[in-house]
Formats: structure tokens, sequence, C-alpha cells
């Protein structure tokens, strides 16, 4: 006879990690790529911003990238002030400043508060990406915080692929003296003030408060997570200090290959629209769907790259794969006409896309939890000022020369020089302390009591949290 099992059959500590990723990975995904269109809209009203205001392509690429400043300043204090408040609060905090701050978009009158509303959705947004990598590394074993980042990461790529068409249709609507461009960033800015309510009633900060976990499973899943903090913390005989870390050449290590990474990702995101308004006379919203197509690609390529590092464990060398192809896709958009270069791009999306979900299971492996949270928001804030230096860079070259092929070649020469240095970065702490990219779960031994449960309201080792 066969046996049937059932989710009963499965370890406490299975169990609760199903729960965690079924209750808050679809949130956390839903909230990802409303915060990506946010962040990235107004590369699809490059022209009429230079139409109706005035705002020439280096105004618009200085624009564009001044986000990336305000977001670097306050990344850090506010992911300390997450891990002080908690996730709920904090987060819905967030969500609700960077909707407000994205709706007063639709009311830009010129280059000045062109800039000034970017630097402010920046600084509203500041904390958010980090604060979920936090929340990660709070509610799932180290084993299952690589596929849950993958999933998580799908929404900027799944953002990716509906901004266009979702942006595009708004641009469409007029009415109540406004132009199609205001009523885009009100419309997808207002999103994320809805959103932000259900993110109150639906979060818990810590395991411990979680209804929806037995004792049994919030025993098993706190206790796991305190096991491997406490084998991290036996390689070390002091608690770390952020000054300590922040001169450790690793954190450097990571600044510069996520930097890398994301000067590639934003480089892209913010001028591509205008490299598929050269392949012919479109609208807006065939633009939006031409700009769907590379995002589509690359998030098979991040599902499918998420699972062969899974199964063949050398993180530097999957990184470094994926950095290779968005370095030569870079550099093939060069070398022919707008189609060609537009299928280079999609090919590049494959590399850069996948790179962004593969590395960040390293600083997450290598950091101590009592201090992975700051170091985490500066890794993403330096890393982020990617996002400042393409598109100010870009839209330099495209008013002083009227093209972009020399950031085109930065960029794949960039890419290429990470690839190399990501061999020197270190996946564990030195000891050999076990990694969450080991792939091996730790086993903790699980009693019938809850003396563990009230371990995780302090974090770790009593960290806070």
């Amino acid at each position: 006879m066969n046996t049937v099992h059932t989710p009963t059959d499965a370890t406490p500590l299975a169990r609760a990690v199903a729960k965690v990723k079924r209750h808050v990975l679809p949130l956390f995904v839903i909230m990802f790529i409303v915060n990506y269109i946010d962040r990235v809209n107004i590369g699809f009203v490059r022209s009429h911003l230079e139409t109706d205001l005035g705002i020439g392509a280096a105004a618009y690429g200085l624009g564009a990238g001044l986000f990336f400043v305000g977001y670097a300043i306050f990344e850090v204090p506010s992911n300390m002030l997450l891990q002080r408040y908690g996730a709920r609060a904090w987060l819905t905090r967030i969500m609700f400043t960077w909707g407000l701050a994205a709706m007063a978009m639709a009311f830009v009158q010129g280059e000045t508060s062109f800039y000034v509303l970017r630097f402010i959705l920046g600084a509203a947004e500041a904390g958010f990406f980090p604060g979920i990598i936090y929340y990660f590394t709070q509610w799932l074993p180290g084993a299952d915080r690589g596929k849950a980042m993958a999933i998580f990461l799908s929404g900027s790529a799944i953002a990716s692929v509906i901004s266009g068409p979702v942006s595009g249709a708004l641009l469409h609507i007029s009415g109540m003296g406004m132009h199609g461009w205001q009523w885009m960033f009100l419309i997808e800015g207002f999103a994320s003030v809805v959103l932000c309510g259900f993110v109150w009633f639906w979060l818990q900060s810590h395991p411990s408060e979680a209804k929806w976990l037995s004792n049994e499973e919030k025993d098993a899943l706190i206790g796991a997570i305190a096991e491997e903090q406490r084998a991290r913390e036996a390689t070390q005989t002091v608690k770390p200090s952020m000054f300590k870390l922040l001169a450790d050449k690793q954190i450097a290590l990571f600044c510069f290959i996520y930097f890398s990474i994301a000067l590639t990702i934003y480089g892209a995101t913010f001028w591509l629209p205008s490299m598929i308004k050269k392949m012919g006379n479109m609208g807006d919203f065939q633009v939006g769907l031409f700009n769907s197509i590379p995002w589509i690609i690359s998030i098979i390529a991040m599902y499918g790259f998420a699972a062969m590092a899974g199964k063949w464990k050398y993180q530097q060398a999957w990184v470094a794969v994926t950095l290779v192809i968005a370095s030569f896709g870079m550099f093939m958009s060069t070398t022919g006409g707008p189609i060609f270069a537009f299928v280079a791009i999609c090919f590049a999306a494959i590399g850069f896309k996948a790179a962004s979900a593969l590395f960040w299971p390293i600083p997450q492996g290598y950091l101590d939890a009592r201090i992975a949270a700051a170091v985490i928001a500066l890794i993403n804030s330096i890393g982020n000022l990617g996002g400042f230096v393409a598109p100010t860079a870009f839209g330099f070259l495209e008013q002083t020369t009227g093209s972009i092929e020399g950031g085109l070649y930065g960029l794949a020469i960039t890419s290429l020089v990470a690839a190399v240095v990501i061999f020197f970065a270190r996946t564990s702490p030195r000891g050999d302390a076990p990694s969450i990219l080991t792939g091996k779960p730790v086993e903790v031994p699980v009693s019938k009591n809850s003396v563990n449960r009230q371990a995780l309201k302090s974090g770790p080792s009593g960290a806070a949290s």
C-alpha cells in the first residue's frame, strides 16, 4: 500500500518555514513591484518631461540619479530604526511616505522641483530593500534565505515587465487640466499608499508574535536561527563593532560588486525606453510592451540560475558567470543598429538581473547577525549609487555627444572587472563558520517548552531586532 504523506509529516521547522514563505513572500513581492514602479517610472515620461517642462537629457539623467543620493544618505539610519521600532511599523511608514513622494512627482514644474522630488523619493524609500533582507535573517534559517531572496527579487523583474504596459496605458489619461504623465505619477503613487494599510495589518515583526505559527513551530524556528548565530559567534571572541566591519576589506568588495551590478541595471532601466523608440515609430503603450521583453527573459534566468546555484554550490562562480553575460550583452549593444542593440540588452538582462539575486547570499553568509542589518543597508546604499552614476553619465553623454555608446562600454568593462573581483569575496566569516550558502541545515534540538520564544524579542544573543 502506498503511504500518503501530509504536511503534518514534516518537521516543526519545515512546517514553520513553509508557513513563513506563504505568509510573507507574496506580500513582499507585491510591495517590491509597487516600489520598483514608483522608482523607475520616469523612464517612460522622459520625452514628455522634455516637451512639457523643458527638462533635457542631462537634467533628466541627473534627476533620475538623485533618487539614489537620497536613498544612500538615509539607508543606514532607516534600517537601524527598523531594528528599533520593528518591521511592521517601519515598513508601513516607508511605504506611506514613498507613496506620497511618488504622487508629488505629478506636480513637478521644472528642473529644480524635479531634482528635489526625486531626492525626497529616494529618502522616503530608504531602508525598504535591506529591511526586507534583514527580515529574512530573523524569520528564515540560512538554507532557506537564498530561494526566498530569489523570489523576492523577482518582484523587480515582474515590475519591469508590467510597468511598461501599465505606465504606457496611464499616459493616455487626460482630464482636470493634467497631462497623462501627471496621472501616471498620481495613480502609481496612490497604489503604494493604499498598500501600506494592508502591510500594517498583515505583518508581524517577530516570529514570537505570529499567531499563524504553533508554539512548536515557533520554538523550532527561533531555535534554528539562534543556533546559526551561536555558531557564527563561536568564531569571534568579541562582538564586532560597526567601525571594525566598515574597515573590513570584504565589505568594500561587497560594495563595489553591488555598485557594478546596480550600475548596469539602472543604466539599462532608465535608458531602455529611449533606445526602444529608436527602433521605429511607436507610441507609449507599444514602447511599454517592448520594454517588458528583457525583463520577462530575466525572470526565467533568475530562477534558472538560482536553481543551478542551489545544486552546484559555488556562489562566487555563478555571480561571475552572470556578470560576464551582462558585460558581453552591453558590449554587443554598441555594435549594431537599434534592433540589434535591443536584442543585446535582452541578453545582458539575463546576466545583470540574475547577478543581483545571486549576490546577496554572499554578504548574508559573511556578516555577523548582530550587525548585519546596518551593514547590509550600507552595502545596498553605496551599491545603489550606481543608480546615480549611470543615468547621470548617460544623460551627459547624450547631451554632449549625441550618443550613449561610451556609457555602454563603461558598463561592459565594470561588469567584467566585478566578475573577477567576486572571487576575492568570502562567503563565510573567518574561522569557517557555517555559511548560509552551504545549504546544510543546522541540527537544532527542539524542546516542547517555549524557552526560545522569548529570545527573538531581543534578537539573537540579545541584539536589538
